[in-house]
């Protein structure tokens, strides 16, 4: 049986290897597909498409975007042609927002006597996209946290001493921006949502008639329970189930491409349903 990972990061947004790095990883790891979702960027799908190509490793351009719920939730967007490029316009506006936001985070630490700067941050990330997790990287190689986990603990998660909401879209526009540009949208890591059943299974209805076509079901935090919840939900509401591990490499040392902490396995069948769909509509 062949396996996927349809949820990966690369240093063009939160992870800690390049595209072509990751692409590489996974074919190393035996995968036989994965899909590259960097948090508001489309950066790294072209390096990562080209070494998919040279070393026969099938890769799915997507996305990952937050939208403004509580607590936060994001869509997943999946494209399966060159359309993806179509939604660069609505990832610069959430870029804006980031860069708005980063500063006073910085500014919030250095008050409560942290000694970094977002210069620091900045040469951290390395590409376009700067998100919490580098100035959690900074903190942690200059001693004030022992980790990346710990210093969103502490200081970066929502309702933290340093946390500072940003502007993002709704879930409504998030799944309008994705099919928009030719995406199949799909909510990610609905566990994260702190939903019980019945709650969830009410926000799928909604969000089903706002557009979105995909849960993701087999993802690396899920215990078995939820996961079998999860695919009776997207059963009900006639949704395609997706799966991956959220890789970041380094960043979620835990976390190994593929297989999360060593029991998440995606089947190959599920990218196949999402490519029948994506042509038939």
């Amino acid at each position: 049986m062949k396996f996927i990972d349809l949820h990966t990061h690369s240093t063009a947004s939160d992870g800690s290897l390049s595209p072509e790095e990751l692409v590489r990883h996974a074919h190393d790891k035996g995968l036989a597909a994965i899909a590259v979702t960097d948090h508001d960027t489309i950066d790294g799908i072209g390096q990562a498409l080209q070494e998919g190509q040279k070393i026969d490793m099938e890769v799915i351009p997507g996305i990952e975007i937050s939208v403004d719920f509580d607590p936060e939730m994001h869509i997943l967007g999946y494209f399966f042609d060159s359309s993806y490029m179509n939604i660069e316009n609505t990832l610069e506006v959430l870029r804006k927002n980031r860069e708005e936001r980063n500063p006073r985070m910085v500014k919030k630490l250095n008050e409560m006597g942290f000694d970094i700067s977002m210069d620091e941050v900045m040469e951290q990330a390395g590409g376009r996209i700067v998100a919490r997790p580098h100035i959690a990287r900074v903190m942690m190689k200059k001693g004030y946290v022992e980790s990346v986990s710990e210093a969103f603990e502490k200081y970066l998660s929502a309702g933290k001493p340093a946390y500072i909401k940003r502007k993002m879209l709704s879930p409504e526009e998030g799944i309008k921006e994705i099919i928009k540009a030719g995406g199949l949208p799909v909510l990610a890591h609905p566990i994260y949502l702190e939903l019980d059943f019945k709650s969830l299974d009410k926000l799928l209805e909604y969000l089903v008639d706002k557009g979105l076509k995909g849960i993701e079901a087999h993802y690396v935090d899920n215990s078995e329970e939820e996961t079998q919840n999860l695919l009776k939900l997207a059963d009900k509401h006639k949704l395609l189930v997706t799966g991956g591990s959220d890789f970041h490499g380094s960043f979620k040392p835990n976390i190994e491409i593929g297989v999360g902490f060593g029991n998440l396995h995606v089947p190959y069948e599920l990218l196949e349903r999402m490519k029948r769909y994506s042509v038939d509509t």
